[in-house]
């Protein structure tokens, strides 16, 4: 098991479903529609990428490899940029954030693709 991404799947767990409430309580009346949509698509990525972090930390337990650790890695990174640039973009209504959220859904495609490799590739702790 990998206890840092463990922590991580948590705090994004966490961090989701709060600012999730925020916005539907705190932002509804302060910022546009289109921007609101903006926060929640932060919101939601970053509470799906806590459950997927939270299943590769535990797959860290029964299986080994660079390929499930750099599966771990791009999808903490992915999902802090993608989402964090998200709600950036909406708190400080600076369009430039923007720019920087296709970098986290990069990283978000590597994450997923290295966890496809590792699925096809890796092998269980212990094994030959």
């Amino acid at each position: 098991m990998n206890r840092s991404l463990l922590v991580i799947a948590a705090l994004f767990g966490l961090v989701a479903v709060l600012f999730g409430a925020f916005g539907a309580h705190g932002l509804e009346s302060k910022v546009s529609a289109e921007r609101l949509a903006v926060w929640e698509t932060g919101a939601q990525y970053l509470g799906w990428h806590a459950t997927t972090l939270l299943a590769v930390a535990l797959l860290g337990a029964h299986h080994s490899g660079t390929l499930l650790r750099v599966a771990g890695w791009a999808l903490a990174l992915g999902a802090a940029v993608f989402s964090g640039s998200l709600f950036l973009l909406v708190l400080t209504d600076t369009p430039a954030w923007g720019a920087v959220t296709p970098f986290g859904g990069l990283a978000l495609a590597v994450g997923w693709g290295a966890l496809a490799l590792a699925a096809v590739f890796g092998r269980e702790r212990g094994a030959g």
